[in-house]
């Protein structure tokens, strides 16, 4: 304030005008405007620019999972430096980003990059499979035993699976009542391997593949890490990728 006023004085001096008193005030302020309100503007410009960075970001990863999208962000803090070069990111890459999310960006180039994170409510109209009849334990699950129905995806668990081809084939672990959705507990794939099942490994690696016939001793569905035996004490971990076959891979 005294550094302004200061600043009205020398202007006067400079001019040889002296104001009246009775202007001296509202030009004091308008000094005070053209001095903030740029710096001001300039803020609230770069926030809606990074704004708009995010909300594509959003919509662009939530596109796939309906066709109604409403992304609802907070405006970033307007005390940050701008961010330059702003490259949004989601800090839990495999989760869905529903219902209340955090959002990394990275500001800046890559040998000075800073890290700043906004928060947003994003909800998705779209459809989701749900039995279509009671289910009961240790069903394999058809598209008969489906429909579809219409809502918002982020009200449902996060463990829901709301395609259809994530559910088609699965067993359910467990009775599923009629027009419940399916959560990823309730249901598994079907096992390839058996308990006491005699199976086929292959080892394989950089130039070398070899088979061995063993005995698994634990179920297993694709992609499950099993542990198979060869002979009395040999006792090896191999995945499964077959009916009764596994691979062992170096």
């Amino acid at each position: 304030m005294l550094m302004l006023s200061r600043v009205l004085f020398r202007l006067a001096d400079a001019s040889g005008v002296f104001l009246p008193a009775a202007l001296y005030r509202p030009c004091f302020w308008l000094i005070v405007l053209a001095l903030f309100v740029p710096a001001a503007a300039s803020a609230d410009n770069d926030n809606e620019a990074l704004m708009q960075d995010v909300q594509q970001f959003l919509h662009e990863k939530t596109r796939p999972l309906g066709e109604e999208v409403v992304i609802d962000l907070t405006p970033p803090s307007p005390h940050l430096p701008e961010c330059v070069d702003p490259e949004p990111f989601l800090p839990n890459a495999d989760a869905s980003p529903l219902g209340r999310v955090s959002i990394g960006v990275r500001c800046g180039q890559q040998q000075q990059r800073q890290v700043r994170y906004m928060r947003a409510q994003v909800d998705v109209i779209g459809d989701y499979v749900v039995a279509a009849d009671d289910l009961p334990r240790e069903t394999r699950i058809t598209p008969a035993m489906l429909e579809t129905q219409s809502g918002n995806l982020s009200e449902l668990s996060p463990r829901t699976l709301t395609q259809e081809d994530a559910v088609v084939g699965q067993i359910t672990r467990q009775p599923i009542r009629s027009g419940s959705a399916f959560q990823s507990q309730d249901v598994r794939a079907p096992l390839m391997v058996r308990r006491g099942d005699d199976v086929k490994v292959i080892a394989q690696g950089e130039g070398f593949r070899v088979s061995r016939e063993g005995e698994a001793m634990e179920d297993g569905s694709k992609g499950e890490q099993i542990r198979v035996r060869f002979g009395q004490r040999d006792i090896r971990r191999a995945r499964v990728v077959g009916d009764d076959l596994l691979a062992i891979d170096f």
